[in-house]
């Protein structure tokens, strides 16, 4: 029998070194009471979890539309159906709506796109963690790979949905002022918005499955307490809800980004976009340190 060498054991240290794994400790100890060290583990961690969150996203996509008829339809189908909804109700005189800048079924339709980005945001945390749990119990990973493939979602769904308010521009004829370029900002603050919502509302919302089921009908109702259908209330108590409605300047703002260039809501704009980027960031060390006690606690 031929003779095996044997390993050298200063290779197999080397090799050892070479291919090491990163060995994550857990200490009792509450990461807030090193608040630098956990930013930039933070920090980290989001880095780190681009590719995995890819992988999650093209996973939640082509999982989400396999088995449906209409496809991609679907994406398209409830800024359509509220809009022919509340047009017909308007031209039957059902709901009476004061006149807009712009022909009311464009009007309609740009608000309800707006409003659909911001819902898609609210609701995104919760349900991409309700379908990861069958694994986050059994894989270590970055967590914030779950939030950015969600965000990656809703980014997606407005992206397709944006040939909706294009076919809209083009048969109304509606010119495009210099502010638009200044949309992307706008939408992508709606999304921050909602997405902190989305984010707050995690944790009890993987506790208490009413979260889930309620948030919906919060929604429905929601929309309606905001100027997406109808201009901006002037009449007490509805102008009085709208000011409170942290959504109003947002949508109303980004909406006449896109259609008539004067920023009437430009300043509480500003002021609710810095609010929602400090909770943003809260909402995501809540998150942070709320998950894993969360998934220990329900033993998923």
């Amino acid at each position: 029998m031929p003779l095996r060498s044997m390993p050298n054991l200063a290779d197999m240290g080397n090799k050892s070194k070479k291919y090491s794994v990163p060995v994550v400790v857990y200490s009792p100890e509450s990461q807030l009471r090193r608040p630098l060290v956990m930013f930039r583990s933070m920090v980290k961690d989001l880095s780190v979890s681009r590719e995995l969150a890819w992988r999650l996203f093209i996973r939640n996509i082509t999982a989400q539309y396999r088995q449906t008829f209409l496809g991609y339809l679907w994406v398209f189908l409830p800024p359509l159906v509220t809009t022919v909804t509340f047009v017909f109700l308007n031209a039957q005189k059902i709901i009476r709506i004061s006149e807009t800048e712009i022909p009311y079924p464009a009007y309609v339709m740009i608000g309800t796109l707006l409003w659909q980005g911001f819902a898609d945001a609210v609701l995104s945390p919760l349900k991409i963690i309700n379908q990861s749990k069958s694994f986050l119990a059994k894989m270590h990973f970055p967590r914030e790979a779950l939030i950015m493939a969600g965000i990656g979602e809703v980014l997606f769904s407005f992206t397709i949905r944006l040939v909706l308010m294009f076919c809209v521009f083009i048969w109304y004829r509606i010119p495009l002022p210099a502010t638009a370029i200044l949309a992307p900002a706008g939408i992508l603050s709606m999304m921050a918005l909602g997405l902190m919502f989305g984010i707050v509302l995690t944790p009890l919302g993987v506790l208490f499955q009413d979260i889930e089921k309620g948030l919906p009908l919060i929604l429905g109702m929601w929309m309606l307490l905001t100027p997406v259908v109808y201009p901006l209330p002037t009449s007490w108590p509805a102008s009085l809800l709208s000011k409170l409605n942290p959504v109003s300047p947002l949508l109303v703002t980004t909406r006449e980004m896109i259609t008539t260039g004067t920023l009437t809501q430009l300043h509480p704009f500003l002021i609710i976009l810095g609010v929602t980027m400090l909770l943003l960031l809260l909402g995501w060390v809540l998150y942070r340190l709320a998950l894993p006690h969360l998934i220990e606690r329900l033993n998923i």
